[in-house]
């Protein structure tokens, strides 16, 4: 399976600000180690024989307010690995949390990418919860592995704010946490591998998922860049952070306490300020030195790092710390690892006091630089400190702990000396970027090497009239094209008054039989394209073809047999008749005072391991699918093998049945007479909101996006401009 040239690999990391050289970690709570991290890995992988190329895809940015870099499409970062800038949604720079609405359009543009240049990569590794959505996705579509890494998981994060005593409606509200869970799930699910950092997330952050498989769980801790990271060597010039940190400090030789981290809750600052205020102690052993990312002026800073700078400097003013405490307003990338040397330099101590650490980078970073650390007992700091024995682990709520932990080092200068040569000595042996890279290939190997007849799309034969036409018209058949039979007739008419480019098609949950006798009842225009049972079955042309690509690409771990045992005696579904029954679809009626929640349904089939999907529509018809199967899937699996831009097809549609194929780089309708469960699309930009009911929404639609001429976008414009 595996290509003797090397693996094509396809990192996404969507989220963040994202450049080959002086990364801005720290300016935002989107843009620290989860950066570093991939933009090494990618680095370290293109370096191997058995890799051809790495792309590390993330989001363009179009913004006055960053860096020119940030538009660049694409930017070489090594031989063999590039940065990838696809644009989706706006323009402007956006939070992880704002990026949900567009995560198809990404999907679509992605998949352009790669039609553009005709190279699909071998295996797609998305980081963070947003990229294992769009990678899942992709995989999906494409029909190759998925690796995934959570990074930082919802399910933990929701836990841990209402333990901290915030609601869940304003965890919904600040976060959009549900729809970050259940995108973690779609990744869990669809995956080949989840990489893990430490044997902590796989035992008690990743269990906590309905889709929770250990065996596919690969502990492979990061690396990090020995060649930044080392200890001070003789003769090197004062860096020039050193000047800055100093002008805060009366006596700037004494050892320093620094802490590295954006002023986010999590981290903790307050609590550390509170611990080297409350120790005259320590204040006498070391100065304190807080590197919070860099700020222009702190009124113009997000509300939550605002209150905890603010917090940090009132704090200050309490204890009356001038003098003993520096807190710089700006670093570059450049000045880090600069940094941990001026700590080893002044027999000083890193610090990470955060209440949770997924992993904490910076714990090697300063291990490289021959630096102990101090740091919470949360998640990876208990791998790196047991592996590398340079420090202690404490509970970061506990100052008298903290104190001890940082007492220890400053004024035990054996004990210093013992925890820099061990952290030196194991950070090469545990977390070297080779060793990382070794594992991890390994892996991917494995994984392509288990891989069978994997389908891919094939390209269409130009003799049908499909490749023919430039636009395209899809219409759902229950309540959007029928309903009002003069209004069917009016939209009739507007296609066969059409131009030749202009083509039709339906989508609809219905069997391929029902709908033939319905465009022979309603003497509908031929479509060009047929998308049946809830986006199983695709068929073009004169003759209804079928799609044996598609058939083939959704068989995967189909278990109809299965699905049928496991929610058969489930009370409150009922079974539809054999009319409604498909191949690859199994129709259910729902009971909704009986039935329990479209939640607990996927978490029942998901305990059960079966990996379909489930699709509700009119709060009563409930429909499991294949995993690949959909009818957004089909769609851009049909546009994908045709080469159609999906920017020119238009999409109508009333139920949840169509939510999938609304959302994205098509053109979506939704007729008047739609289903409630439709009303979470308003905030997307390409999904237009009729006035008229069906068909007549239809034809609101074609005139609102002029579909028929030159295709305008209104909402899209708003969207960039805002």
């Amino acid at each position: 399976m595996t290509d003797k040239k090397g693996l094509r690999i396809s990192l996404i990391s969507l989220h963040g600000l994202i450049r080959g050289e002086n990364m801005e970690l720290g300016k935002d709570e989107d843009t620290g180690g989860q950066i570093r991290y991939v933009l090494e890995l990618a680095r370290a992988l293109s370096e191997r024989e058995d890799v051809e190329r790495v792309d590390l895809i993330t989001r363009q940015v179009i913004d006055d307010r960053v860096s020119d870099d940030y538009a660049q499409l694409e930017e070489q970062i090594s031989d063999k690995a590039y940065i990838v800038r696809i644009p989706f949604g706006p323009r402007r720079y956006l939070s992880k949390t704002k990026l949900w609405p567009y995560m198809e359009m990404f999907v679509d543009q992605c998949l352009n990418y790669f039609q553009r240049n005709r190279t699909n990569p071998d295996i797609i590794h998305g980081h963070y919860a947003d990229a294992g959505y769009g990678g899942g996705q992709l995989a999906r579509l494409l029909g190759i592995p998925f690796v995934f890494t959570g990074h930082s998981l919802g399910r933990v994060k929701q836990m841990r704010l209402v333990e901290s005593g915030t609601s869940l409606e304003k965890i919904e509200k600040r976060y959009n946490i549900s729809t970050r869970i259940e995108a973690e799930e779609f990744a869990l699910e669809t995956c080949s591998l989840i990489c893990t950092s430490t044997h902590q997330e796989v035992k008690e952050q990743y269990e906590i998922y309905e889709n929770y498989i250990p065996e596919r769980m690969e502990v492979i801790p990061p690396g990090v860049d020995l060649a930044s990271f080392h200890p001070p060597k003789e003769g090197e010039p004062e860096p020039d952070i050193a000047k800055e940190i100093a002008r805060f400090l009366d006596d700037p030789g004494k050892p320093m306490i620094v802490a590295m981290a954006r002023p986010d809750e999590r981290k903790n600052l307050e609590k550390l300020v509170e611990v080297y205020g409350e120790s005259p102690q320590l204040q006498r052993a070391a100065n304190l030195v807080l590197i919070m990312g860099c700020r222009d002026d702190i009124r113009e800073m997000p509300t939550g790092q605002r209150r905890v700078l603010n917090n940090v400097l009132t704090l200050i003013d309490v204890y009356d710390l001038y003098g003993r405490i520096s807190y710089p307003k700006f670093h570059s990338s450049d000045d880090v690892p600069a940094l941990y040397r001026m700590i080893t330099r002044s027999k000083g101590i890193f610090v990470n006091p955060a209440m949770t650490e997924p992993f904490g980078l910076t714990l090697l970073e300063a291990a490289a630089s021959g630096c102990p650390i101090v740091a919470t007992h949360d998640g990876g700091p208990s791998d790196i400190i047991a592996n590398c024995h340079n420090g202690l682990l404490v509970d970061p709520f506990d100052g008298k702990q903290i104190e001890q932990a940082l007492m220890q080092g400053l004024l035990e200068p054996e004990k210093w000396q013992e925890w820099s040569e061990a952290g030196l000595k194991n950070v090469h042996a545990h977390y070297s970027w080779e060793h990382h890279c070794d594992r991890y290939m390994r892996d991917l190997h494995e994984i392509l090497e288990g891989v069978v007849d994997v389908p891919k799309i094939a390209r269409g034969r130009a003799t049908r009239r499909l490749p023919q036409i430039d636009r395209l018209i899809i219409a759902d058949v229950d309540n959007t094209l029928t309903g009002n039979d003069d209004e069917l007739l009016r939209f009739f008419d507007l296609i066969a008054s059409a131009q030749d480019n202009i083509g039709f098609g339906i989508a609809t949950g219905r069997r391929y039989e029902e709908v033939i006798k319905l465009i022979d009842e309603y003497d509908m225009p031929h479509p060009e394209v047929l998308i049946t049972s809830v986006g199983t079955e695709i068929y073009y042309g004169k003759q209804f073809t079928l799609d044996t690509s598609w058939k083939k690409h959704i068989d995967f771990r189909w278990e109809p047999e299965r699905i049928h045992e496991v929610l058969g005696g489930i009370e409150g579904l009922f079974l539809q008749d054999d009319t409604q029954q498909s191949t690859f679809k199994i129709s259910y009626e729902m009971d909704m005072k009986l039935a329990p929640s479209l939640g607990k349904i996927k978490r029942i089939m998901r305990e059960n391991k079966i990996r379909a999907k489930v699709v509700c529509s009119l709060g009563m018809y409930l429909d499991i699918i294949p995993s690949r199967a959909g009818s957004g899937l089909s769609i851009r699996h049909m546009a994908y093998k045709w080469g159609f831009p999906l920017e020119n097809i238009l999409i109508a549609g009333d139920s949840g049945n169509d939510e999938a194929m609304l959302a994205g780089n098509t053109l979506g309708v939704v007729v008047g007479n739609y289903s409630p469960e439709l009303e979470k699309l308003r905030k997307y930009p390409r999904v237009y909101f009729a006035q008229a009911h069906h068909a007549g929404g239809i034809i609101e639609g074609i005139e609102y996006y002029n579909f028929l001429e030159s295709i305008t976008i209104p909402n899209e414009k708003v969207a960039e401009d805002g």
